[in-house]
């Protein structure tokens, strides 16, 4: 039995309904950028793509700790 997802994760959902696009995409994006420091990324989203600062963190935290093998 799994329980509720927790931590970045949780966001997905509601990121995908309000901005429209898969996490696929979203993580695409960043690992696209030429940013490499986690505010950076967060800013940009923020700045660029409209999104919210915790839905940008997570995205942004989540991306980095796949990458990083976390």
């Amino acid at each position: 039995m799994t329980g509720p997802v927790k931590g970045p994760a949780s966001y997905f959902p509601s990121i995908e309904k309000k901005y429209g696009r898969p996490i696929v995409e979203w993580k695409e994006l960043i690992r696209s950028s030429t940013l490499t420091k986690h505010m950076e990324l967060v800013s940009w989203l923020k700045t660029e793509h409209g999104l919210g600062h915790g839905q940008a963190n997570a995205l942004v935290a989540h991306t980095l700790a796949e990458d990083s093998g976390k």
